[in-house]
């Protein structure tokens, strides 16, 4: 299995905690790519739900799809009612002219875009839009600018690739309108650690060099002056929200 594909169907190993400890959307997000009319949607890459979630509360129906069954058992445990399968964006599971949107939230750096555009083009109906939404750390906060600085040589080449819009957009073809906003998760120092661990580039270690990176990390939030002896952080992400429609 080579490396992107081991990295892209990681998370089923760390299903658990992704879904305890990934932050969620803004509440602006949803209403941006998809309006306010209900709508059925897809949630591509769907993993724990996260994303589905914000969809939910705004009054869409959701159909889940991820190649991980463990995310998705993750996602019937917290939503329940949400129809969910295995599949990818290269072999989407639904039937032609299925839902009204796609939307993938820290999904689409890992589609293959030639296949998974062919396959939206195909379950979209006429009028339909694709959404994109990726949460990054918000390294302009000293902190959190020193923990990239740690987790950088290792996350090269495996941090979210938001350039896959224009690939999208190209190949569709598509018209892209942008929304930038944020969250803040309030976690602790634990959390954090817990959290870069389910990280594909880590959570594909060894058991070893995985426990020997997550203790530097733990090292730097109980040293750093920001974090020292702190019980609970805000951890801020921005976020940024695509909104393509073919044209």
């Amino acid at each position: 299995m080579d490396g992107w594909q081991q990295r892209r169907t990681s998370f089923g190993s760390v299903a658990a905690d992704y879904a305890a400890l990934r932050p969620g959307y803004p509440a602006d997000v949803v209403p941006f790519l998809l309006g306010t009319a209900p709508r059925r949607v897809l949630d591509l890459g769907a993993g724990t739900g996260l994303l589905t979630e914000r969809l939910l509360a705004a009054g869409h129906q959701v159909v889940a799809v991820d190649l991980s069954e463990q995310m998705l058992d993750q996602l019937r445990a917290r939503l329940p009612g949400v129809t969910a399968a295995v599949g990818g964006a290269e072999a989407v599971p639904l039937p032609d002219g299925n839902v009204d949107a796609v939307v993938a939230g820290q999904a689409a750096h890992w589609f293959d875009v030639v296949p998974a555009a062919a396959e939206l083009c195909r379950v979209l109906r006429p009028g339909g839009v694709l959404g994109l939404v990726w949460n990054t750390r918000d390294e302009r906060v000293p902190w959190v600018g020193a923990l990239g600085e740690l987790l950088a040589d290792e996350a090269r080449d495996h941090e979210a690739d938001q350039t896959v819009v224009v690939r999208f957009a190209a190949e569709l073809p598509a018209e892209v309108e942008v929304l930038d906003s944020a969250v803040t998760q309030l976690v602790t120092p634990d959390q954090v650690v817990a959290g870069i661990g389910t990280r594909s580039y880590v959570a594909t270690m060894t058991p070893a060099r995985r426990a020997e990176f997550l203790g530097r990390v733990e090292q730097l939030l109980a040293t750093h002056p920001d974090t020292r002896g702190r019980a609970e952080l805000e951890l801020p992400y921005t976020t940024r929200a695509y909104r393509l429609t073919p044209r």
